[in-house]
């Protein structure tokens, strides 16, 4: 933005240059200094004895000034407060550099400096020496000339509009992966953009300036290591995104911005933050009238530099000040939508992209469950099983994650695949486990999104597993069928579990959307999940059209739906059934077919549940052959 540019302000003494300098640094965020702290000891003592100094005298200091000047520029520029009252002293001044000198002269009548002057007090310069300088003073050609006579705030405004000093539209806090590739979005999109991260000795060190110098010099960025300068940068009402680990190092760095932030300034959690703290940081800063808004983000470091899904929510009035930056930076849709909507009041935001997280959860778990059955259980190598996949993707189950599990059965070093030298360990951040507790929170179940949580867990055991089975032997069977009909059944059960997973996540938004009375579009949500995010494919297209029908509707409950379920359903339960009795564990598979039996199911289980609660512990039943308002306790041994 101010390309290191130093800024010498110039006048003669009592015209305000300290003043006026140290404001327009503040404003810029860049260091002040004052020329007079250079003079040699021997210019310093002559002007105290009141005698005034010569171009001799001068020299000597302006080439001490010179060579100062480079060494900020290097840096990141600064203001320069300097008497600099000859045209060949502001030319010794800016030999080095012309190009990056920007001169202001402050310009006072005589009689107003003189009262200024006789103001002062503790310093060296006297008054009799004003009209030297005036005679002195030659007034510059070029650069910019203020008068004095105005308020200093009127001032920088004048010499911020004269130098057309811009300030950025957009901030950034963190330059992890993330937050980098997100940065290099934001200018992509030709905002301007200020970037900030703290400096590590040793780990994190002058992150934002070596971001800023790998950037092209059309893009208007500047870097900061320092919140203050960072701060004062931005365009008032400030616009920030926060993008720093969840959890604690987002209210660390809440706590350093919250004195520095005026009122209307909005912070934007792109972190994965858990939708109950995001509601807690926004009650917090409301009371200092700072907005906040927890927008989930997806897509990885691909979707953060080329255009993520984004869900933000929080106070309508903030995404109005802050949505269009998300929205510009978004992926777009089929028809060129910006995959970012606003989501709805409070941690609304940060719930769905949790809900998200989930069944990206389900969804991989339904990939490797699958990829395990062709490779253990029909034998097919890494290659065949990614060209069944590929064939797949043409088949109206095309997916993100289909398409990146085709492209990891390929991946060798040397003559082995990849695949076969990965630990079977799963990682994970916590949001599937998230889900699942957010769900019985509200009594709803989510079998298919936890099932694949608890499948993480237990792969962790993996000390424990090889124990197992070097103890019990069960060795995997292999098929003896029709490996073509397997192969259509194995599709059809995948295509079943997969329709079952996502209804069940959205059976929790529309849950969560009565219970705190958000009032969340459904097919929005899908609409923006269709481009940009991990969970995006052909499926989420056809949600997204079906709840514009219907946005209170089961998902399982269209008619569309429907006729593909009745398809495929028989399908699932022949895989899951001929997966188990082959020694597969297919904790996903097998709980999107419990879930659907159970869900289609008029009559269900639940009636000896009922019963077997009121006998130990008199819980009571309502009858099927009794009005329902009705409760009874029998005494089941008598």
């Amino acid at each position: 933005m101010n390309s290191n540019n130093i800024y010498i302000v110039f006048g003669v003494s009592g015209s305000g240059k300290t003043t006026i300098g140290k404001a327009l640094a503040k404003e810029l965020g860049i260091p002040f200094f004052d020329a007079d702290d250079f003079h040699p000891e021997s210019n310093i003592k002559k002007m105290s004895e009141g005698s005034p100094l010569n171009d001799d005298d001068r020299e000597p200091w302006l080439k001490i000034l010179s060579n100062q000047i480079i060494g900020w520029h290097k840096i990141e520029g600064a203001v320069l407060a300097c008497s600099a009252l000859k045209q060949k002293y502001r030319e010794l001044l800016e030999s080095i550099a012309p190009e990056f000198i920007k001169w202001i002269f402050l310009d006072g009548s005589y009689g107003l400096i003189s009262s200024r002057l006789e103001a002062r007090k503790d310093h060296f310069f006297k008054k009799e020496l004003l009209i030297s300088q005036f005679k002195t003073l030659e007034k510059p050609k070029k650069g910019i000339s203020v008068t004095i006579d105005e308020s200093i705030p009127e001032i920088i405004k004048k010499i911020q509009s004269s130098l057309s000093i811009q300030k950025s539209q957009l901030g950034l806090i963190g330059l992890g992966v993330m937050g980098k590739s997100l940065a290099k979005n934001i200018l992509s999109k030709n905002f301007s953009l200020s970037v900030y991260n703290r400096q590590v000795k040793n780990k994190e060190v002058d992150v934002a300036k070596c971001f800023v110098s790998d950037q092209s010099s059309d893009h208007k960025v500047l870097g900061f290591d320092e919140l203050e300068p960072f701060i004062i940068s931005l365009e008032q009402p400030r616009s920030i995104i926060i993008m720093v680990n969840a959890g604690k190092p987002i209210d660390m760095v809440i706590e350093a911005l919250l004195p520095l932030l005026s009122k209307g300034d909005c912070l934007i959690d792109g972190g994965n933050s858990h939708y109950k703290k995001t509601l807690e940081r926004a009650q917090k800063l409301s009371k200092h009238g700072v907005y906040f808004i927890g927008a989930g983000i997806s897509g990885g470091e691909e979707g953060a530099l080329k255009g993520p899904s984004i869900m933000p929510g929080g106070a309508k009035e903030a995404y109005e000040q802050s949505g269009s930056f998300l929205e510009a930076i978004a992926a777009r849709d089929k028809n060129n939508m910006p995959c970012c909507s606003y989501m709805g009041p409070q941690g609304a935001g940060h719930y769905i992209k949790m809900i998200h997280n989930g069944i990206e959860y389900a969804e991989m778990q339904l990939l490797a469950e699958t990829y395990h059955l062709l490779r253990f259980y029909d034998d097919k190598t890494p290659k065949q099983i990614s060209d069944i996949f590929e064939s797949w993707r043409t088949k109206g189950i095309d997916s993100y994650l289909l398409e990146i599990t085709a492209d990891i059965l390929l991946k060798k070093e040397g003559e082995e695949f990849l695949i076969d030298k990965i630990l079977d360990k799963a990682g994970q951040k916590g949001t599937g486990g998230w889900s699942t507790i957010a769900a019985l929170e509200l009594g709803m179940p989510l079998s298919t999104i936890s099932e694949s949580v608890m499948a993480r867990n237990l792969s962790g055991m993996k000390s424990k597993r090889i124990k197992a089975s070097e103890i019990y032997q069960i060795k995997t069977c292999k098929s003896d069928g029709d490996d073509e009909h397997f192969l259509d059944t194995l599709e059809q059960g995948f295509t079943a579990a997969s329709i079952i997973n996502h209804a069940i996540g959205f059976e929790l938004l529309v849950e969560a959307s009565q219970e705190y009375e958000w009032n969340l579009n459904l097919s929005e949500i899908a609409r923006i999940w269709t481009n940009g995010c991990i969970i995006r494919s052909e499926l989420m297209e056809k949600i997204s059209t079906l709840f514009l029908k219907d946005n209170q509707n089961s998902l399982l409950l269209f008619p569309e739906i429907v006729r593909l379920m009745k398809v495929n359903i028989e399908a699932l339960t022949d895989i899951v059934s001929k997966g188990l009795k082959a020694g597969c564990s297919l904790p996903v598979l097998s709980a999107s077919a419990n879930y659907f039996l159970t869900y289609i199911a008029a009559q269900s289980s639940a009636n000896m549940i009922q019963a077997q609660r009121d006998y130990f512990g008199a819980h009571t039943y309502q009858r099927v052959d009794k009005p329902l308002t009705e409760y009874f306790h029998t005494n089941w041994k008598s």
